[in-house]
């Protein structure tokens, strides 16, 4: 066996992916180059942390499950009052998922709540966070199916083990009564935990109509109100004022 695929035998025992990959154009370059020793072991050491951060970062990114839409460089403060750009500036600074504080923002639809969720688990993943981001729908879907498939069981798995989960129109439509007890127990899990982001179109006085059991709304209130801050967000639909037809508008024929 020659010492190339020694070297690369070596390095995929010890999970150095990049070096076993790459270990003829590495070696390549270093016969070229001629770096010292000490160059050399620096450059393939960095190589190999720089590739490993990439993968790790790609992994967090495809697991938070953000929706296509998520650069807050974006965010159109036209279309939407409740937040100005120097509450936004403070939010994405994250001091206040390292003081485990939740967000609520509340809203008509089209006013950006979807918007600066998304936006704000997504630099917390770039800042290193476990952030996921989740719509109501299918978090009832995996509170509903972790006892019965491995996929929804990691997923329950990993919102516990978060530092931030943000959970898109909640009580926007009436769930069932054990629906409403599995969301109370991860919620009364993470409470003080992980901070909490929640989407709604509904305020919190309504969520025991939702729910139909105005005491379990009341307990579930109370984990997420407790440091928290809620941000009211009006205006018109930014998705209705950029609405795109299929067919483009052309002059009637005459």
């Amino acid at each position: 066996m020659d010492r190339i695929n020694q070297i690369k035998q070596h390095a995929d025992y010890l999970r150095l992916t990049l070096i076993r990959n790459q270990a003829e154009q590495l070696i390549h370059h270093a016969q070229i180059d001629k770096p010292t020793y000490q160059d050399y072991t620096f450059t393939l050491l960095e190589k190999e942390v720089l590739h490993r951060q990439k993968t790790d970062f790609d992994k967090r990114i495809k697991l938070a499950n953000l929706p296509r839409v998520h650069n807050l460089d974006m965010y159109d403060y036209n279309f939407s009052s409740g937040i100005n750009k120097k509450q936004m500036q403070e939010l994405r600074e994250l001091l206040w998922v390292e003081q485990v504080y939740n967000l609520i923002l509340m809203g008509p639809s089209g006013t950006g709540k979807t918007f600066m969720a998304a936006g704000l688990v997504n630099d917390a993943v770039q800042k290193g966070y476990k952030a996921y981001f989740t719509s109501m729908e299918d978090l009832l879907n995996v509170l509903r199916m972790k006892e019965m498939t491995a996929v929804a069981l990691s997923t329950y798995n990993r919102y516990l083990r978060a530092h931030l989960i943000a959970i898109d129109d909640i009580m926007l439509l009436p769930i069932k009564k054990h629906e409403a007890v599995a969301l109370f127990n991860l919620i009364n899990h993470l409470h003080e935990q992980c901070s909490i982001i929640i989407t709604t179109n509904k305020s919190p006085k309504q969520w025991a109509e939702t729910l139909d059991d105005e005491v379990l709304a009341t307990a579930l209130l109370d984990r997420i109100l407790y440091h928290c801050e809620v941000i009211k967000l009006e205006g018109n639909s930014y998705r209705m004022e950029n609405r795109k037809n299929i067919f483009e508008t052309t002059p009637s024929e005459t």
